[in-house]
């Protein structure tokens, strides 16, 4: 039975579900239980993992406080969760944290960046030819999602545009079979629908998100104002992670049972996930991580991400611009207004994790 990810659900979708909710944001004060959610995904795997085998209560003890890791099979009603303010941090996209909870008014903080898609994410078409044969063919994916702007991304490589094609909206749990169908040419998905489409006869990927390496961005998040009362959550929750990337990398038995147990837990086994991990580039140590986040790849990134999102008017109603939401990165440069901040990116739990000083 194949298990449904649903890891790029439209963001579009999900900003409206956001707005039908009574915003509430996470108060801030001093406190000592904190929630957290995350949803299926071969980069958010680890929490559930780290939940199970006792290492989230481990470095929870450690801060002297109590933290809930809650799964969610929805992955845009955990963003809705956290928007409303039920949840103290969440595990999504960079491109779905500015269009959902920036973009509803909710301060946030990324604390970890784990991975960015590399080769998870492709546009296939159907028979022989390359990524130019796209043009004038409808294109199937799930609007306003990163599917979508990997499309864009990839038509922007060869001088061409949305205009060029017809996007077709289409549910991830119909893609599979859409492809099988005679009138369908060209699809954007993720994995594991890549794996299977690609199993498929006459199934080329013409691009994939490895074209555009640290684009696609996974990471967790959580409340600004509760980061800034509570430093000790973002604390314990750097701890845990890297204690589980340590063992999940680790070229041993107990590095493969943990792998092993991820993959289970995703719907698949120890081939499969260990499949889906060599299309991701998974930042095992926090060195790593905080070279990337450092890096003046992250900002021109999110220059991008905020263009595609206000072409497609996902940057809220009140969106004039591309600079509607300002957007923090390491060292304090500000994209976008000043003094509308409403997405933060900061190295430093990860810092600390990697100096041994968590």
């Amino acid at each position: 039975m194949r298990q449904r990810f649903s890891k790029y659900i439209a963001a579009g979708l999900g900003l409206v579900a956001a707005a039908a909710l009574v915003i509430a944001p996470a108060q801030a004060e001093e406190k000592t239980d904190f929630k957290f959610a995350w949803s299926i995904y071969v980069g958010w795997m680890p929490w559930g993992y780290a939940a199970d085998s006792g290492i989230v209560k481990k470095w929870a003890d450690k801060y002297g406080i109590t933290i809930e890791v809650v799964q969610f099979n929805d992955y845009i009603e955990s963003i809705n969760q956290y928007t409303a303010g039920a949840f103290d941090g969440v595990t999504l996209t960079n491109m779905d944290a500015l269009s959902i909870p920036s973009a509803g008014g909710v301060d946030t903080t990324a604390i970890i960046i784990g991975d960015f898609s590399n080769g998870n994410d492709a546009l296939i078409l159907k028979g022989e030819g390359g990524l130019a044969d796209v043009k004038g063919q409808k294109v199937n994916l799930v609007e306003y999602s990163v599917s979508h702007y990997l499309l864009a991304r990839a038509l922007q490589s060869i001088g061409l545009t949305e205009k060029d094609v017809t996007v077709v909206n289409t549910s991830d749990a119909d893609m599979v079979a859409a492809f099988g169908t005679a009138e369908v040419t060209s699809v954007v998905t993720w994995n594991p629908l890549v794996a299977e489409i690609l199993a498929m006869p006459n199934a080329t990927n013409v691009f994939d998100s490895s074209k555009i390496p640290g684009e696609i961005i996974d990471m967790a998040v959580v409340n600004t104002e509760t980061l800034k009362d509570n430093p000790k959550f973002a604390q314990a929750l750097a701890g845990i992670w890297y204690e589980t990337m340590s063992l999940m990398s680790a070229d041993t038995p107990e590095g493969a049972e943990a792998r092993a147990a991820m993959g289970t837990a995703s719907g698949t086994d120890l081939e499969g996930y260990e499949a889906q991990l060599a299309a991701t580039k998974m930042f095992y140590t926090p060195a790593s991580a905080v070279e990337f986040t450092t890096s003046s790849a992250l900002p021109d990134t999110m220059n991008l991400v905020r263009a595609f999102l206000f072409e497609h008017a996902l940057l809220g109603a009140d969106a004039g611009s591309a600079d509607f939401i300002g957007i923090e990165v390491p060292g304090g440069t500000v994209l976008g207004d000043a003094d509308n901040v409403k997405l933060r990116f900061t190295e430093t739990y990860m810092k600390a994790a990697a100096d041994g000083a968590l």
